[in-house]
Order: structure tokens, then C-alpha cells, then sequence
């Protein structure tokens, strides 16, 4: 069992109610001036203090010239000033009695030579007076549930159940973005820099207890701490799982983690066994990291690996059952039962074998609904793979023919795609099992766009979501381990 969520050192960093910001102005191009405008924008419902020696205000914020004339000890401070002046910042926030910070700022250890010593004593501050820090280096934390973001880039996307940390603050910022194109959120999204004082493992300990986070990501260059990290992380798959992806493998990923965050990487296939030996599942891109991400967070418990197919085009059937073989899927023969069940809708020119392949789909009710709910039921059956396509034009058209005016088709059409996407999400729910889908057309359908908005993962290929797929299997056999008390 993880401790309670407040004991975790990373708590009042993630969910401050007071905020003591140093290196804001009313310029605009400085860093901290666009990590403040972030949080404000947010909508932060706690306290800011701006501190500058010239400037009241900042930013419309009654600012201070001193972290020692504030009228109360706030729980954070963020720290975004030039490197020469982070010590002693540090120094006077530990005598006011502030014991937490994010310090954004760089030129730390990642630079070498003074900027070692200058980090050494960032350390020796901190353990001088209790603080606990995010960074140096890093871009701070993003947490939607507390309208809380620090990071130099607004964000104005939705709340979500992945929880992200990264050695890479760039990762953050961009998970925004990316993530409300598939209509996703993120629960908590931490950069950690250097690692000077909080680590990955921190990470994993804090997300592991955060009851708005489903599956964890990281985003590794070097563990620095190897047995803890293996320890926590087996502690806590068996309840939550752990993506990861390690970009220090090659030998130019060496180099590029060196000049980063100062991370001394080690060979991929040490990490391997790192991973194996966690229970962490491996992502081999970031894009896979959070499609992983997004079925183990969305999706019913995988019961194993045997998969049923159901597309109205030969091509991307075939596709579909190629990229489900390679990765070891095993593709069902349906019951007679089954073949019965779906006969009638099935023209004669398609296929009744898996996949499922209607050529040309003249009920989509059937094909969103009768259809699969007859694979799902198959006892064979542990996943369904759905190939997803319904274009507007189409749609229209048909509307048209059918004598519905013009300027009541839209209305129509969005009533009838509603239907669909319930027969859709209940599939799932009903039958206890995993339902994906991919199209190609990805955003151009209404339908893919609305299914995503509701949390239903649709890839834009076959591949990306046998991959994910995949991972549920895997994770499915992490926590059979992790139950007999087994290593993962």
C-alpha cells in the first residue's frame, strides 16, 4: 500500500495554496514572466507573491521586494532567476520558512564544471533547512485539478488520468497539445530536471497515490537511483500501471542526456532488464508511451490475447490482422453460434471469418451494434478490434434522399451519429472487455472525434493500436505475477 498522498514530499509542489514567484516581471520574454502568465491564466484559486527588488506590480499582482516581507510563509516558492542568484534565493526562502520549490532556472550540473559546485550547494541548502525541490533545470508541474501550471506555455485542455514525469520538461508542455487532439487530459505532468533533490522515484510514489491518476508515464534518461527504483515501481503496478519510455539507449542518446540534465545513461539492454524486473512496460517512442497510456487508463482489463476484427474494407482488415500477428495477438475462428449471429448482416461478398469483413456497410446500426456485440459475446473472444470510418458527405446524401430538408440534416445527422457512439461505448461496459478502434481518416469523421471526446481510444493505424493492445496483454500478466507475489 502506498502512504497517504499528503505525507509525499511532492504534494504541497504539486497542489500549492500559496505561491512565492521569483523571476516574474512585466517584461515579456522573460521565463518567468510566461510561467506566471501560465498560472495565471489557469485560473489559480491560491495566492501569488511575486517577488522583484523594482517592479509593483507584476502582472496585476501586488509584488514584494523581499521574500522576507511577506505576510505569511508560503508553501511554495518557484524560482526562475539567473543561476548566479538561485542559491541565495534558495537560502533566504529556508530562513523564511518556505520547504518547497520548483527552481526552473539552468547552467546547474548539465553544464559542468562551476555549475556542479553551484548545484552541490543547492543540496547543501536544502538539507540545511528541510526544503524539498523540483529541478534545477526543469519546467515546473502542471496540475489541472488544482488549476495549478507553472510551465512556460498556457494550457487550456481538460483534466485526464495520465500522470506524467519527465526528464525532459519539453514533454510536459507538449503532452498538452497532443493529448486534446485524441480529446485526452493528463493528471498531473512534473519535469524534474536535474534531479538534485526529487527524483523519478518521488514521482512514482506521489502518482501512485493520486487518486485522479490511472496509468503512469516516464519519461527516463538515466535512474539514478536503480534498487529504489525497481522496489517502488513493483510496489506499484499491481494497482496502477507504469509506462516508460528510455531515450538514453543509443550512444547518441548518451550525449544528448549528458548536455540535458547531466544523466549518465546506461546501455538499452540494462534498462531492459530494468524495466522487466519493475514490471514497467516499455514504450519504444513517445507517442507510444501515451497510446499505452491511453487504453491501460480507458479500457476493461484484457482477459488474454485472443482478438476478433471487424472492418467493412478488405485492406484494412488485412492490415489490422498482420500488425495483431506480429506482436503475437491470436486471432480467433468464430463459433457457429457466432457466424450465425452475424450472417444476416454480412452481404455475400464479404467475409465471415476473422476479420470480419462486410465490403460495403448498408446498416451502420448493425455494423456499430449487432455486429459486434455477437463478437464480443464469443467466449473466444478477449478483444475487439473495430475499424471505424462513416464520412459526412455520405451521410448527408443519404439524409437528403430520404426527404429530410436541408437545414434540418446536420441535426440529423449528429441526432444519428449520437446512437452510434452509445452502442459504441457500451461494448465495453456490457461484455467486461477491451474495444478499440482505428480509422485512417482519424479526425476528418465526426464519429472518431465524438467516440474520442468520450474517452474511446481510436488510432490513426492498425499498428498503433495493436501495439496498445498489446500492452494491455502485458499488463494483464504484470499484475497475474504481481498477485502470486511473483517478480514481475
Amino acid at each position: 500500500m502506498t502512504e497517504p498522498i499528503q505525507n509525499n514530499p511532492l504534494y504541497p509542489i504539486v497542489n500549492p495554496k500559496s505561491i512565492a514567484f521569483f523571476g516574474a516581471s512585466n517584461r515579456f520574454t522573460a521565463m518567468g514572466t510566461n510561467q506566471l502568465r501560465s498560472l495565471k491564466l489557469l485560473g489559480f484559486e491560491g495566492t501569488i507573491y511575486p517577488i522583484h527588488p523594482q517592479e509593483d506590480p507584476v502582472l496585476d499582482l501586488k509584488a514584494y521586494q523581499d521574500v522576507m516581507d511577506l505576510p505569511e510563509v508560503p508553501d511554495l516558492a518557484v524560482i526562475a532567476l539567473p543561476t548566479s542568484m538561485v542559491p541565495e534565493t534558495l537560502e533566504k526562502c529556508g530562513r523564511k520558512g518556505i520547504r518547497r520549490a520548483i527552481i526552473t532556472s539552468g547552467g546547474f550540473k548539465e553544464k559542468g564544471g562551476q555549475g556542479i559546485d553551484l548545484e552541490k550547494k543547492l543540496i547543501g541548502i536544502a538539507e540545511q533547512y528541510g526544503i524539498r525541490f523540483l529541478g534545477p533545470n526543469c519546467i515546473g508541474v502542471a496540475n489541472p485539478y488544482h488549476h495549478f501550471n507553472v510551465t512556460f506555455l498556457p494550457f487550456t485542455g481538460k483534466s485526464g488520468f495520465i500522470g506524467f514525469a519527465s526528464q525532459s520538461g519539453s514533454f510536459i508542455t507538449q503532452m498538452f497539445d497532443y493529448l486534446a487532439e485524441f480529446g485526452l487530459g493528463f493528471s498531473t505532468g512534473i519535469s524534474v530536471g536535474n534531479e538534485a533533490n526529487i527524483d523519478l522515484v518521488d514521482c512514482m510514489e506521489y502518482l501512485a497515490a493520486c487518486p485522479h491518476t490511472k496509468v503512469i508515464g516516464l519519461y527516463i534518461e538515466a535512474i539514478r537511483r536503480g534498487r529504489a527504483f525497481i522496489e517502488t515501481a513493483r510496489r506499484i503496478v499491481g494497482h496502477k500501471p507504469i509506462v516508460a519510455y528510455y531515450a538514453g539507449g543509443s550512444e547518441a542518446g548518451k550525449r544528448a542526456g549528458l548536455s540535458h540534465t547531466g544523466a549518465l545513461a546506461g546501455p538499452d539492454r540494462l534498462y531492459e532488464g530494468v524495466f522487466k524486473q519493475s514490471g514497467i512496460i516499455r514504450a519504444n517512442a513517445m507517442t507510444e508511451l501515451f497510446d499505452i497510456c491511453w487504453v491501460l487508463g480507458s479500457c476493461p482489463q484484457a482477459r488474454g490475447n485472443r482478438t476478433a476484427i471487424l472492418t467493412h474494407s478488405g485492406g484494412p482488415g488485412a492490415n489490422a490482422a498482420d500488425a495483431c500477428n506480429r506482436l503475437g495477438l491470436e486471432l480467433i475462428d468464430f463459433s457457429k453460434e457466432t457466424i450465425e449471429k452475424i450472417a444476416p448482416f454480412v452481404p455475400h461478398t464479404g467475409s465471415l471469418n476473422n476479420p470480419v469483413d462486410l465490403t460495403f456497410n448498408k446498416n451502420p446500426l448493425a455494423y456499430f451494434d449487432a455486429i459486434p456485440k455477437a463478437l464480443m459475446a464469443d467466449p473466444k473472444a478477449d478483444i475487439l478490434l473495430i475499424y471505424l470510418m462513416l464520412p459526412d458527405q455520405p451521410l448527408r446524401r443519404a439524409f437528403g434522399q430520404m426527404g429530410v430538408p436541408e437545414d434540418q440534416i446536420q441535426d440529423q445527422i449528429n441526432q444519428y451519429i449520437d446512437e452510434l457512439v452509445k452502442s459504441v461505448m457500451k461494448l465495453p461496459e456490457t461484455h467486461e472487455k477491451p474495444v478499440i478502434g482505428f480509422s485512417f481518416r482519424s479526425q476528418t469523421d465526426k464519429l472518431v472525434r465524438v467516440l474520442q471526446s468520450k474517452g474511446f481510444p481510436v488510432f490513426p493505424s492498425p499498428e498503433r493500436a495493436a501495439k496498445a493492445m498489446a500492452a494491455l496483454v502485458q499488463y494483464r500478466y504484470l499484475c497475474e505475477r504481481a498477485a502470486k507475489g511473483a517478480t514481475p
